[in-house]
């Protein structure tokens, strides 16, 4: 069994930009990059894109076969099924939750957040309390037991649509640790996920103003550049 897995949880038709994930910057889509950021911490072989069966999606599955990147089918809608059920057929310990929008994923972070999952002592560990991370380099790392069992809990249709939703409405006694930006705090909330084209026009002259390999480039070099470029 894999201690730590990586998810990447995407679809191709996003409601605002429609076929965001393979789109290229450089020269290379958006999924690429952050695959590439999360082999830096781990293996090729405990990442998966986690997609759905709908036909829509076959562009991406397209792309992992070209790339041999591993690839997990579930539900379109319920992503929160689709995220256990993936967890639970590659046998990952734990599973780390990575948007499909998140091409700036600070590696640095990631490595600390890893360890601290590694311990065993926590259920879940997280970057979101706080919003002390730009959005676009959030980071979930669940224990797959923990969660199969809270997935029982959801009794919402967001709780199916929002992966980690439920577990933070009920948080009180649970065993989680909070990981906070201590490199530059002052990035906290900043838009750095690609949600919208105004977001992929903002990556784009990010990555583009790199002087060498995007993964040289950690959270508050992006953020620097975020700055000049407002």
């Amino acid at each position: 069994m894999i201690d730590v897995g990586f998810q990447i949880i995407c679809r191709y038709n996003s409601n605002r930009l429609v076929g965001k994930i393979l789109k290229e910057i450089e020269g290379k889509p958006i999924l690429k990059y952050i695959i590439e950021r999360l082999n830096e911490v781990t293996d090729l072989a405990n990442i998966v894109i986690a997609t759905s069966s709908e036909p829509s999606d076959n562009p991406i599955i397209e792309f992992c076969q070209k790339e041999n990147i591993n690839y997990f089918r579930g539900s379109l809608e319920n992503v929160s099924q689709r995220f256990i059920e993936c967890a639970l057929s590659k046998q990952h310990i734990y599973t780390t939750r990575i948007n499909g929008d998140n091409i700036f994923v600070d590696i640095e972070s990631l490595k600390e957040m890893i360890e601290i999952a590694k311990m065993r002592k926590y259920d879940f560990v997280s970057n979101l309390k706080g919003r002390s991370f730009p959005k676009g380099m959030s980071v979930e790392i669940v224990r797959t037991a923990y969660y199969r069992k809270q997935f029982e809990k959801f009794n919402h249709p967001d709780h199916y649509e929002h992966v980690t939703l439920y577990l933070y409405q009920n948080e009180e006694g649970e065993n989680f640790y909070y990981y906070f930006n201590k490199i530059c705090p002052e990035s906290g909330g900043i838009q750095l996920a690609i949600d919208t084209q105004e977001d992929f026009s903002l990556a784009t002259k990010i990555i583009s103003n790199f002087a060498g390999q995007h993964l040289k480039y950690g959270l508050e070099d992006v953020f620097n550049l975020y700055k000049q470029l407002e």
